[in-house]
Order: C-alpha cells, then structure tokens, then sequence
C-alpha cells in the first residue's frame, strides 16, 4: 500500500522517465528482498534529494536510509537520519524505535531508554519497545525494571518468544531459577532449537547445579550455532565442575579465541 501511495505522489508534475527514476528509487530504499545496503542508502538519497515527495514519505526515506546504516555498523550516521524521520514526525514509533537500537548498540543505554519509551508513549501496545527497553535495563543490570518491561511484552503477546527468552535469562542474573527455567522453556516452545535460548537454558541448569542438562543444552546449542562463545565457555565450566580437565581447557580456549570478553560477560551472571 505504501508503494501505491509513493507512485501516485511522485508522479505528479514529473516526466514519465523521472518518474520511473524514483520509482526504482523508492524499490531500492524500501529494499524488501534484502539485498544490498549500499545500493539502499543511495535509492533512499535519491528520494530524499528530489524534493518532490510528501512529509510522510521523507520521513520514511530517512528511516529506511537509518535502517541500512544501522545494519552497517554505522550508528552516529544511522541516528542522524532516525534524528530527521523524527523531526518530521515526533510520534514514529518505529524510528523511535530504531534509534534506540542504535543508541543501545553504541552503549548508550539511558538515550536508548528514553527513545524506546517515547516510541510506547506513541503506541502503548509496541511489544518490541518493551522488550526492546528490557533489554536495555538487563545491559544496566536493572533487573527488575527489565522483568517488568519484558512481563509487560509478554502481556502483550503471549507467543512472544524473544520476550520469554529475555526474561528468562533477566531471572537468571537475578538468581529466580525455577521461574527463569520455565520461561526457557515456553520460549523454546515457542521457538524450538533456538541457540542463545538453549544457552541461556544451559546457564540455567549450570546454576542450579544441574551439570548434565547443562551439558545437554550447550551441546545442543553448538550445534545449531558452533561459534557460539558463551555456549561454548558455559560448556567449558559445566566440563570442568564434571571433572573433564581437558575438554574444560579446550572449550574455553575456543571461547576466548572468538570472544574475549565471553569470561567477564558469563560469570557476570553468577557461574565461575
């Protein structure tokens, strides 16, 4: 529907050759294939530069554009345009939304936190601002303000995985295991072989001194995903509370050789 809007306003006053111009234009912004993010940005600058399109489509020229930087890595340039998407409309949940996601992927949690509550302040029932904020209070070890927040997406949406995932691995930081190991276990029935919930359902089981489940789930975890650090780090411990010495070194060695930051990030959550 939105590209049926575009065409008809950018079409007027135009030469029919302009206008298939921004129309490939507004093909290459909205880039639902998925394909080249270069190729995004330039159709989204195209559209932005012609200065025949309506305030609505502008803004979501600016997302779009925000949304392929973002997937860049290039977060200032990414919020400079969710900045220009907002200025043009101050209750876009969606660039509200994102510009958040780009301020939590700087580190900058509490400007991530004051987006994502603009974007539920324009649309109360926005489960992904939720979970979203939840995500940024459990970066700032708030765990019950991310409880809550991720309680609240699930109110929301009962079948939402993510949101269960999240709040089970909150609950383990804040050492409510049992409530923790049910919610891995709804997320994963929701959204089976999924590997970060059977890691974070490991770290569970670790925990709770539960060493061969641990085992169990990290394996299992590797296997959908063998670069998977912390699965592999988890498993390393679980190893060596076993007594398996040298599968314990071999699999923390691995851990640290993709990320070396896995140590502080896993006993962060209460296992050494």
């Amino acid at each position: 529907m939105i590209a049926g809007v575009i065409l008809l306003v950018a079409t007027a006053g135009f030469t029919a050759p302009a206008a298939a111009q921004l129309q490939q234009a507004w093909t290459w912004c909205e880039n639902k294939e998925k394909g080249s993010l270069d190729l995004q940005i330039s159709g989204c600058t195209t559209v932005i530069q012609s200065g025949k399109e309506s305030k609505k489509n502008l803004g979501i020229a600016f997302s779009n554009r925000g949304d392929a930087y973002r997937d860049q890595g290039q977060y200032d340039r990414a919020i400079q345009d969710y900045d220009q998407a907002v200025k043009l409309d101050s209750t876009d949940a969606i660039a509200l939304l994102n510009r958040g996601l780009s301020y939590r992927r700087k580190g900058l949690y509490d400007r991530a936190i004051e987006d994502y509550g603009r974007a539920i302040k324009a649309d109360p029932k926005f489960v992904s601002a939720f979970n979203n904020r939840g995500s940024a209070y459990l970066y700032k070890a708030e765990y019950t303000r991310a409880i809550q927040d991720f309680d609240q997406a699930i109110r929301i949406d009962p079948n939402y995985a993510i949101a269960f995932n999240n709040r089970c691995y909150a609950r383990a930081y804040g050492d409510q295991l049992d409530q923790a190991l049910k919610d891995c276990n709804e997320s994963l029935r929701l959204r089976p072989n999924h590997a970060g919930t059977l890691d974070h359902r490991a770290l569970v089981h670790l925990k709770r001194g539960d060493i061969a489940n641990a085992i169990v789930d990290y394996d299992a975890a590797l296997k959908v995903d063998p670069k998977l650090s912390d699965a592999l780090y988890g498993r390393g411990l679980a190893k060596r509370k076993k007594g398996d010495a040298a599968g314990a070194e071999a699999d923390i060695a691995a851990a640290k050789a993709i990320d070396s930051s896995v140590v502080e990030r896993v006993e962060k959550v209460g296992v050494k």
